[in-house]
């Protein structure tokens, strides 16, 4: 995608859906994932990752479990209670939003 930016405010929400789906994930799975998901269209730095993953486990949404791999200590992270209520609320308002974005780009192409 060529505005990486369009990005940055549904970081939150990309992140709470992947944990969603998957158990656990520590940050460069996070990174690979998306990726992935999105053949290689975004590329999420650290740089942006971490402070999004730190400010989720500072608002109770993110657990963090630490493991040794490899003689390594990795972070792993996972939701929380709140955290899957969380997800849910943000998948529905990024959904509204698509949406509302689909009326406006192309109102005679709707998703409805």
């Amino acid at each position: 995608m060529g505005n990486q930016k369009l990005y940055k405010g549904s970081l939150q929400t990309i992140i709470l859906q992947l944990l969603a789906s998957n158990e656990k994930m520590y940050g460069y799975e996070i990174t690979q994932k998306v990726k992935e998901l999105t053949k290689g269209e975004l590329n999420i730095t650290e740089g942006a990752l971490y402070p999004a993953l730190h400010k989720l486990e500072a608002d109770g949404l993110l657990d963090v479990e630490v493991a040794n791999v490899g003689n390594r200590l990795r972070k792993y992270y996972k939701l929380t209670e709140n955290g899957s209520k969380e997800t849910a609320n943000k998948v529905s308002e990024m959904q509204e939003f698509l949406r509302t974005m689909q009326h406006l780009v192309n109102p005679k192409f709707s998703l409805e």
